[in-house]
């Protein structure tokens, strides 16, 4: 399975973006899908996840409330919507399908090669 995730680019704070990571190779329908970051010089973070019927959904702390992350199972992709960015925000941002782990990277089997998101203050 591969993912591809697209939709990044560069925003003013307070903008939104949405990511969207498409799968192909196979399908992802029965995994749950996740999204995490990492900015220059610090270590990659969970950002959201749902799971493979998107009954479920989880977030970090500094993004609930802003972030939705959604799936359409029918043409395997996961969406995360970000609105009211922040410059915090700031990272490439990469797409996982796991089995396990739900918010824990060792969980994940599969990744994304990850799409840039600038917020400008």
């Amino acid at each position: 399975v591969q993912l591809q995730a697209s939709g990044g680019g560069l925003v003013q704070a307070g903008g939104s973006l949405r990511l969207s990571c498409a799968a192909s190779g196979g399908t992802v329908s029965r995994h749950f899908m996740g999204w995490f970051r990492q900015a220059p010089g610090k270590e990659r973070e969970f950002v959201a996840v749902i799971s493979w019927s998107g009954g479920s959904t989880f977030y970090a702390n500094s993004v609930k409330g802003r972030f939705t992350i959604s799936r359409d199972n029918a043409k395997d992709t996961v969406y995360l919507q970000m609105n009211s960015l922040k410059p915090e925000d700031t990272a490439v941002y990469h797409c996982a399908a796991g089995t396990a782990g739900w918010s824990r990277e060792s969980g994940y089997d599969y990744w994304g090669q990850g799409t840039q998101v600038t917020v400008s203050s």
